[in-house]
């Protein structure tokens, strides 16, 4: 059994990005109050622009002139429809189903994203790998159950539009993280993630522009700062390691990498917060380890 060191660097990649995205989420729900969902996500987006387009200018980003419109479409609707689109959605369902119903459902796109590979993109179908995926998608709702759900309890159980924006939610990840695979395939990271983010960047323009006239939140000078700070790990940095992951180890992978973002902010929660860690978080993070090891072992 020999792993291939390409989908190991990428599965390193992938985790790392979910760590700095884990430690940018404790930061972004600190601001909450003053920011709205939509001010954050597009705060983060225009965060990772500067840089990207930084590294574009010293000269790291080989591909970038010799992209194709195709390549160019497929780049910027993988995170149109993720981040964008995606993320939007979720927070809707979030708010009529509650966190313990619509996260679950959500995080399930890691097992839709492997199913998609096989099917379109000609990936082998391996047991290992999709109990593998299996097992980490349910360690990591463990996980997250047992850390922040329990507030959840007043929110309203049956809404079928709810679930289905949920649902919704994860094929939108799911087709983004598959599409992207197509996108980087002959692309470096740095170009790729360029075109992602310029695009991003776009589509929030809109949103912010509505967010305006309909959302009474309004962010101080030092409420944006600190999510910038955060942002620039997170997104900008993360976001990088994010498509460098999906181009070196896949998107399977990659999606299971990106789902485990709820394992890394155990530490923050325990050593920081003293919060108790129970015997049930204990067993999700033992099923997310193990399942991570298959997935990226796959015999």
């Amino acid at each position: 059994m020999q792993i291939h060191p390409d989908v190991l660097f990428g599965a390193v990649m992938g985790l790392i990005s979910a760590a700095l995205y884990a430690g940018s989420v404790v930061v972004y729900r600190s601001q909450a109050e003053e920011m709205s969902a939509i001010q954050v996500s597009a705060t983060k987006m225009w965060t990772a622009l500067p840089l990207m387009a930084f590294l574009v200018i010293i000269g790291l980003a080989p591909d970038l002139p010799t992209l194709t419109q195709p390549i160019m479409l497929i780049l910027a609707l993988s995170i149109v429809l993720g981040a964008v689109i995606g993320d939007t959605v979720y927070l809707v369902s979030q708010e009529r189903i509650g966190v313990s119903y619509a996260f679950p459902i959500a995080m399930s796109f890691p097992i839709t994203t492997y199913f998609l590979t096989v099917i379109f993109l000609g990936e082998p179908l391996l047991f290992s790998r999709l109990l593998g995926v299996v097992i980490t998608v349910l360690g990591v709702i463990v996980i997250s159950r047992e850390q922040e759900f329990s507030e959840d309890e007043t929110k309203p159980r049956l809404d079928l539009f709810g679930i289905l924006l949920a649902v919704i939610t994860s094929l939108l990840y799911a087709v983004g993280t598959t599409i992207l695979q197509v996108g980087v395939a002959d692309v470096d990271p740095i170009s790729a993630n360029f075109v992602r983010v310029l695009a991003g960047s776009i589509a929030f323009v809109p949103l912010v522009g509505y967010g305006l006239h309909n959302d009474s939140k309004r962010p101080s000078k030092r409420n944006v700062k600190i999510v910038i700070i955060a942002a620039f790990f997170g997104m900008a940095i993360g976001s990088i390691l994010f498509v460098t992951a999906v181009k070196f180890a896949g998107a399977a992978v990659m999606a299971v990498m990106s789902s485990t973002a709820p394992l890394f902010a155990v530490p923050f929660s325990v050593f920081y917060l003293k919060e108790r860690l129970t015997r049930l978080a204990g067993l999700g993070i033992i099923a997310t380890v193990v399942g991570i090891v298959l997935v990226v072992m796959a015999f």
